[in-house]
Formats: C-alpha cells, sequence, structure tokens
C-alpha cells in the first residue's frame, strides 16, 4: 500500500519517517522545502491539481496531513493564509482521497477549544470556540475535510514537540541555559505531547487497519496535565539546569494578539477505547525525548 505523508520535514512529519522505516508499506514524503539528507518529493497541497496528479501517478491509498500553518500570533494578520493552508489545502487532500476512496488522515489542535472557561476535560463532540483566527482555520479545515465525505481520521492534538524543529522543549532548553531568571505562565494547562508517540500510534493504525470503519474525530495528548510553568521546571531540572529562576506568572503579563485556552486538556477515551493503543504518560515522553536530544540528567 502507498501512503503519502505531507508537511513530511517538520515535527511530526520527521516522526512518520522514523517510525516507519521498518514497514512493508511504501510511505512518499512530500514537502514544500527540502532537508538535506532527506528524500522529499515537493507537493504544494494547496494545489488540487498537483494533489491529484501525484496521488493517481503513486497510487496512494491513504494520506497523512502533517502539514499546517501553526504561528498562532502571526495568523492573526495572516488569516488568508492561514485559511489556504489549514482548511483549503486539508479539503484538497479529502477531494483527492474521495476520489480513489482512501482514507485522509488529518491533524488538528486543542486550539479549537479555549474561549468557554472548561475545567473537564476537552471531548471530540464539544463545540469548537476557537479564540483566534488559528484554532478557527483549524476548525474550518474539520468542517471542510468532513463535507467531502471522504473516509477520513482527524486526531487533535496539544503542547507537541519533539527533537525536530522549533518548539517549546528546545526553546526552554535554550533559554534556562543562557538566562538568570525566566517567566512562564502558570494559568494555563494542557499536556505536553511528544510528536513521537503521535507518530507512532498513526503508524500502528495504518498498520494494522485500524482506521477500517472507524472515521471521525478523536483526540490524541499524552497522559496527564501540567502548566507552562511546570512543564518549564522539569525541562530544566532534567537539564540540570539550575541556575535559572524560573518564576511563574499570569497570561495577562504577556500580552498576545490571542488568547490562547486557559485549560484544553483532551479526553482521549474515545481513541483508547476505538483503537486500543496504549498512550505513555507527558513525563516519561519528555525523558525519551531529551535522552535523544543528549540533554537528560538524573532528577
Amino acid at each position: 500500500m502507498n501512503i503519502l505523508v505531507t508537511g513530511a520535514n517538520g515535527q511530526l512529519g520527521s516522526e512518520m519517517r522514523l517510525v516507519s522505516e521498518e514497514s512493508a508499506n511504501h510511505y512518499i514524503f512530500s514537502d514544500v522545502n527540502e532537508v538535506e539528507g532527506q528524500t522529499t518529493v515537493h507537493l504544494d497541497i494547496t494545489d488540487i491539481d498537483a494533489v491529484r496528479n501525484l496521488v493517481r501517478s503513486e497510487d496512494i491509498r491513504v494520506i497523512v496531513n502533517c502539514a499546517a500553518y501553526t504561528n498562532v500570533d502571526a495568523a492573526e494578520t495572516n488569516e488568508a493564509v492561514a485559511e489556504l493552508l489549514n482548511a483549503t489545502a486539508p479539503e484538497n487532500l479529502a477531494i483527492a482521497m474521495k476520489e480513489v476512496d482512501g482514507l485522509l488522515i488529518h491533524v488538528s489542535t486543542d486550539y479549537v477549544f479555549g474561549k468557554e472557561p472548561y475545567n473537564v476535560p476537552c471531548q471530540e463532540d464539544q463545540k469548537g470556540t476557537p479564540t483566534g483566527v488559528y484554532g478557527l482555520t483549524k476548525l474550518h479545515g474539520e468542517e471542510r475535510i468532513m463535507s467531502t465525505g471522504c473516509h477520513h481520521l482527524i486526531f487533535r492534538t496539544a503542547w507537541l514537540y519533539s527533537e525536530f524543529g522549533k518548539n517549546f522543549v528546545k526553546t526552554m532548553l535554550r533559554l534556562t541555559a543562557e538566562k538568570p531568571m525566566l517567566n512562564v505562565v502558570f494559568d494555563q494547562c494542557g499536556t505536553p505531547t511528544y510528536a513521537f508517540d503521535l507518530a507512532l500510534a498513526i503508524y500502528n493504525i495504518i498498520e494494522e487497519k485500524k482506521y477500517e470503519g472507524n472515521d471521525g474525530i478523536y483526540h490524541y495528548s499524552n497522559e496527564g496535565v501540567t502548566s507552562w510553568y511546570d512543564f518549564t521546571k522539569i525541562i530544566a531540572r532534567l537539564a540540570y539546569h539550575h541556575s535559572c529562576d524560573i518564576r511563574p506568572c499570569h497570561s495577562s503579563e504577556f500580552p498576545s494578539p490571542v488568547q490562547r485556552p486557559a485549560y484544553s486538556v483532551l479526553d482521549k477515551t474515545k481513541f483508547k477505547t476505538t483503537f486500543q493503543l496504549d498512550i505513555p504518560y507527558w513525563l516519561d515522553s519528555l525523558e525519551r525525548c531529551m535522552a535523544n536530544l543528549g540533554v537528560l540528567s538524573p532528577l
């Protein structure tokens, strides 16, 4: 079976490369950017004809869409671009899969929630209440995929990090090594998610054909709950960056063009019941990632 991974040079796409290395299926990795040492097919997923041509020429049966516009603040002044990448492009992929009776696996976000003051984990059938352009365009992407009638799995995830690219873990590793003092918000809670774990879950669902008959929206993050402040404290402790004084602060102390969700913990009951896959605890996964980065020290 031929499987196309879009956005293959980003965090999740890079992890998909790793987990699929031993597969008997044929994985094709596409992006608009080249990375040295990685075989990448150039594909602009905003061009529906280009998508259709690749799907047909390579007999693609499954697409894993890891591509997105993810700059939350910049999206506020680049709504057209965010809508193109987060809504129109996934719709193009869905149309192409509908035409060949294939499957689209699409990655969405906890940012489809946030306007309402939740204090319990968000469920899949909960109404989306995004607080900014990024979350709104990702919600539009979900809606447009479903409207095509293609076979689809939509995985909402949260606080994604990995060894690849730019992310919160790598930024905090740098800042806690460089700065004597750091303020980090404590009033936003969620679940850090190691991109490798999500990639492995997607891979297992594909390889074991667990997707059959299970179209729909699912939530996937690592297990547990924390704040950005606590997340940073643990990162610094694991890296032995004890010289940085990390202090909790309110979100209001960091003016932003968009209000971020105060509580965006995802309920994963549906995922676990449907696919029968274990989900690692967030701290265990963070330790594995930091070990891979070569910065793990004893607690």
